[in-house]
């Protein structure tokens, strides 16, 4: 049987060599000292703008497009006001808390007049001092008992008081771990009590620190929201804007600490607000927000306050935004045990004579 017969085609040519680009690829260290790149220039923000047209608010997004700028910022809120939930069917009940999912637990009847009480001692508060034209924004936990508080203390305020409401979830209630045995939760909390309140994780749930974590995360939104003028609606800039967090004990606790810069151990020795409670951080002199503007010394004790955070709350009350405050407290001694106590007097001198304890810090 004849082979079949075979076509040979002609040789293929040898294929052109594919030059590769050569990439560099750097790790963090290696751009230490790099030069950053330039700003962008006027037309690449125009057309940033037109892209993103959300960041483009009536007072410009200093941030964000410069060049849009075509106002002045937007005053600060007057006032950032901490309100705790109304008395729950789990601050009466803690077996509620084992047949009723956390964010589900309303206020009780009691509950429904802390959360009246409170806004009618807001309004009071917001309607003096200052212009008619006042309005407060409020951002909500939403947990069916911060929102209950919210719908109490709004019956306070007409409809053309409110600028507006956002609920903010990271705002919520620290997380025990979804249904809870009352039983083992009271072992859970004995143990947090030796273990310290601030670091201990109950099982399935967060600790203290975790909650920093994310309070951390919704101050820089709000720092945000109060730069590009969120509570300024289009052609009506208003000094007398207020801000309100309806939210939890605990997480307005951590608020505190995180906005001051407070250690672990000067939270820890802060009482709860009690249901209904609320604390003002006022605008001073200066602009910084402070709780000794409204606030007594002799209240902010009784919160809980040392010494060494009233005085830096003193500070606080004519101090400019972006000045800092060096001695404070957890800037730098008190983490030292070999200063003398002649050099902790001499600043403390400096701090009740008006010669020291303050700098303007870069922007």
């Amino acid at each position: 049987m004849a082979a079949a017969a075979t076509r040979c085609s002609p040789a293929a040519a040898p294929p052109r060599p594919v030059r590769i680009p050569r990439v560099r690829v750097r790790c963090c260290e290696d751009t230490l000292g790099v030069p950053r790149s330039r700003r962008p220039t006027h037309d690449t923000e125009l057309a940033q703008s037109q892209r993103f047209p959300e960041l483009v608010t009536p007072y410009g997004a200093a941030s964000y497009l410069p060049h849009q700028q075509r106002y002045p910022p937007p005053p600060r809120p007057r006032r950032i006001v901490l309100v705790r939930h109304g008395e729950s069917e789990g601050n009466v009940d803690e077996a509620a808390y084992t047949r009723v999912p956390d964010p589900r637990i309303g206020l009780t009847p009691q509950g429904w007049r802390d959360a009246e009480d409170c806004g009618r001692r807001l309004r009071h508060l917001l309607s003096t001092g200052g212009g008619d034209d006042w309005k407060v924004y409020f951002y909500v936990s939403p947990y069916r008992r911060t929102l209950e508080t919210l719908r109490g203390l709004g019956r306070a305020f007409e409809a053309r008081r409110i600028a507006g409401v956002r609920e903010e979830p990271r705002l919520r209630e620290q997380d025990f771990g979804n249904f809870q045995d009352r039983d083992k939760m009271r072992v859970e909390k004995e143990i947090r009590r030796r273990y310290g309140r601030f670091f201990y994780r109950f099982p399935n749930g967060e600790s203290a620190a975790d909650v920093y974590d994310r309070i951390t995360g919704f101050r820089e939104t709000l720092r945000a929201d109060i730069d590009i003028g969120r509570f300024q609606p289009p052609g009506e800039r208003n000094p007398d804007m207020n801000v309100v967090l309806v939210s939890h004990g605990l997480t307005l606790r951590v608020f505190l600490m995180r906005w001051y810069k407070w250690t672990v151990s000067q939270f820890e020795g802060l009482a709860n607000l009690s249901n209904g409670g609320a604390l003002v951080m006022q605008t001073g002199a200066g602009g910084r927000y402070s709780l000794l503007v409204h606030h007594s010394v002799d209240e902010l004790r009784e919160f809980g306050l040392t010494d060494d955070m009233i005085e830096d709350q003193k500070w606080q009350m004519t101090a400019r935004p972006g000045e800092l405050n060096y001695n404070f407290i957890t800037n730098g001694p008190s983490f030292f045990t070999h200063f003398t106590h002649h050099h902790h007097d001499k600043h403390k001198a400096a701090i009740d004579d008006g010669t020291g304890g303050s700098a303007t810090a870069p922007s």
